[in-house]
């Protein structure tokens, strides 16, 4: 008997592999003016010659929630807009994409984690629901809290830049913890040593840095199904330097194709794996006088609330564009139907172009 048309052994693996995601959110956004308009383009060079051919593009992603970066990223991992208070340390009310998946899939916490800065935004691993919250959540891992804490509460000048928590606003500005047993756990698990980790921290020039090489080490490491990577550095538009907004711009950029190529290199993620790319919301319009132009999002006009998203992976149609708007609550439902769980309270809905 003839083999079957377009079978082979390879393709029949693949198809007993399970999904993988990872997503990655911005807190800060960025403005056509900086990125995708002629005069910013030369911003974000890998993202328009290599992320974008190779993935769908939306160019009109909705929030319609409050703007402040740790209760928006909140509401982007449950699919629900979030009411809490973004300077206060409370898990968001409503389930977590994390949540969902570890009890619909019966998944080990070792297979959902968020890396995300440590002001707040470590809460998003889990809610407060009381059908779901810690025996659910996700493992969450802070890379400033672990430098911190691997320096036994040293202050050396050589990691002051990788220890900056808050842009937002001098008056929330937390101390950043040592957890020392933390450490110890993280690192072995990521079989990281502690003096390997600062030795690597001291060649970094960023946060985010930090953040994107605890990615890796952990996917090479534990592999797991489900990543959320929070990177923060283009908040540093609150300062009011252009400069140093612009710089963290293209250094985002650069650390989203180093997150795609790590994807595309292990083989536990190869083919098998779906990378979004968005931000929490946008800036404010140079043009709106109740706002300060790049440097803030407190007006709520169109352009803070507007912004982007970008799928790429095995399934999801190369260069094409998707110029009809949708909500940024949409991600989880179509996290869902991608990885095979039911966002019970989760209010988008899937994005059908990237399923």
């Amino acid at each position: 008997m003839g083999a079957l048309s377009g079978f082979t052994p390879l393709r029949a693996m693949q198809a007993q592999r399970k999904p993988k995601v990872v997503v990655v959110t911005f807190g800060g956004g960025a403005r056509d003016e900086e990125t995708f308009a002629p005069e910013g383009q030369e911003n974000i060079p890998h993202m328009l010659g290599e992320l974008i051919p190779q993935g769908t593009f939306y160019t009109q992603v909705i929030n319609h929630g409050i703007l402040g970066h740790y209760v928006a990223t909140a509401s982007l991992a449950t699919g629900s807009y979030e009411t809490l208070n973004n300077f206060a340390s409370t898990p968001p009310g409503n389930p977590t994409i994390f949540e969902y998946y570890r009890r619909d899939l019966k998944r080990p916490v070792e297979d959902a984690w968020v890396i995300a800065p440590s002001n707040g935004f470590n809460r998003i691993g889990g809610s407060s629901h009381r059908a779901y919250g810690p025996n659910f959540s996700a493992e969450v891992v802070l890379p400033k809290q672990l430098l911190a804490a691997s320096m036994s509460g040293g202050t050396s000048t050589d990691y002051l830049h990788l220890l900056r928590d808050n842009y937002e606003t001098p008056l929330f500005a937390p101390p950043i913890a040592s957890d020392e047993v933390n450490l110890q756990r993280t690192a072995d698990l990521l079989k990281l040593s502690v003096a390997d980790f600062n030795a690597h921290a001291r060649s970094l020039a960023s946060p985010d840095e930090l953040s994107v090489y605890i990615a890796r080490q952990l996917m090479t490491q534990v592999s797991p199904s489900l990543i959320w990577i929070t990177l923060h550095d283009i908040d540093i538009a609150h300062s009011g330097a252009y400069s140093l907004y612009t710089d963290g711009i293209r250094r985002s950029d650069r650390l989203c194709a180093d997150i795609w190529n790590t994807i595309e290199s292990l083989p536990e993620y190869k083919g098998r794996t779906t990378l979004f790319i968005l931000p929490d919301f946008g800036r404010d319009s140079d043009t709106n006088p109740a706002g300060n132009g790049f440097q803030h999002h407190r007006t709520g006009d169109a352009l803070s609330r507007t912004t982007w998203m970008l799928a790429l992976g095995p399934g999801v149609r190369q260069n094409f564009v998707v110029d009809r708007p949708v909500d940024s609550l949409d991600l989880v439902p179509t996290l869902g139907k991608l990885m095979g769980f039911s966002p019970t309270y989760a209010a988008g809905k899937p994005l059908v172009e990237v399923l």
